[in-house]
């Protein structure tokens, strides 16, 4: 096949001239996303943004546009692919301080601290990671679906701290979100939760979907969807999105035990996930306003003033340790880990009775 050129065009734009190969698929959008080149700022364009450019008569042969995705394309055809600078978006960009990990043209890997929303959404159109990002990043922005963002592939509750990667480029993006869909990204979280699971539990034997896998590894694999009596919660509802979650005590606290650090895998990425399904099982995150109920640690069992402390603790007790994937445009293996931030870790030093303050 030969290979792809690219050309400046008019007004900042520019046009990638796309040879289709041999046995393309049956589609345009299929073909174009196939043998796009592989530099350059068409590259690793999605198919849903190939469709829209094509909708918007971006894409033409012989000079006339193609305006249906699902057209015929033969091996050989050259097809041009004009591609406007990024349009600027509305979400200002605001001086947020951030702790970045990663870094380089194509995405970054930040430790979000607690208490920072990840996107703008009715009740927070600022002051949001996206705002951080839009400043951090500046004029370094390739632009994601046509317009001059960071590419959200994943979020972390405004409450929940720890390691989240967002894309600078439109082929960053199709990667990352590639690899979610698959469920190859490694995440690791770490939680402090109500009561300890346990396989010998009668009440998680008997409960539908939970299980014990070796090593005492509790498996939650039920559909979480929207609360049906309160679309700002989500729970776990038929009919809902597959979602499977995994944990491993790390310790226990108290005597008898009342209290446990969790170790949490995700298979799935589902909207408050962790908090959902472990409140269902009845192991509920410390601090969690929407899922924790008012339920308290016995103060008997702990050290004198942990219960205080866990019904004290301003959000939910969880911290996202480690994030690891292939890097969508080198191809290398990336992995990341984030410490304890201070307050869980000084509420595990309370519950343990390490607390020296």
């Amino acid at each position: 096949m030969a290979p792809s050129l690219l050309l400046h065009g008019d007004a900042g734009g520019r046009v990638a001239l796309v040879t289709i190969g041999a046995d393309p698929p049956a589609r345009l959008d299929r073909a174009l996303a196939r043998d796009l080149p592989a530099e350059g700022p068409a590259a690793g364009l999605s198919r849903s943004r190939l469709a829209r450019l094509i909708a918007d008569g971006a894409v033409s042969r012989g000079g006339t546009a193609v305006t249906d995705p699902a057209a015929r394309v033969a091996p050989g055809e050259v097809l041009a692919l004009r591609l406007d600078p990024p349009a600027p978006v509305q979400t200002p960009a605001q001086p947020i301080p951030l702790a970045v990990v990663w870094e380089d043209d194509e995405l970054i890997v930040i430790d979000k601290q607690a208490g920072l929303v990840t996107h703008p959404a009715p009740g927070s159109s600022d002051g949001t990671l996206v705002n951080a990002l839009l400043h951090h990043c500046g004029g370094r922005l390739a632009g994601i679906g046509g317009q001059a963002r960071p590419g959200i592939v994943h979020r972390l509750d405004k409450d929940t701290s720890g390691l989240l990667v967002a894309a600078k480029s439109d082929r960053a993006h199709a990667g990352l979100a590639a690899q979610f869909a698959a469920r190859s990204v490694e995440r690791r979280y770490l939680a402090l939760v109500h009561g300890v699971p346990d396989a010998a539990d009668p009440r998680l034997a008997g409960m539908p979907g939970v299980s014990f896998e070796p090593g005492g590894v509790l498996r939650i694999a039920l559909p979480i969807g929207r609360h049906p009596g309160d679309r700002q919660r989500q729970a776990v509802v038929g009919g809902g999105r597959a979602a499977v979650t995994r944990a491993r005590v790390l310790r226990r606290f108290g005597v008898p035990p009342c209290a446990a650090l969790l170790e949490c895998r995700l298979e799935t990425g589902r909207t408050h996930q962790i908090r959902v399904h472990l409140a269902h099982a009845g192991h509920g995150l410390i601090g969690d306003p929407v899922y924790g109920g008012r339920r308290r640690l016995s103060a008997a069992a702990l050290p004198a003033g942990a219960a205080d402390a866990a019904a004290a603790f301003p959000r939910q007790a969880l911290h996202a340790a480690t994030l690891g994937f292939v890097h969508p445009v080198g191809g290398q293996r990336l992995a990341f880990a984030s410490p304890v931030p201070a307050d869980m870790a000084g509420l595990a030093a309370a519950l343990a009775g390490d607390d020296k303050g």
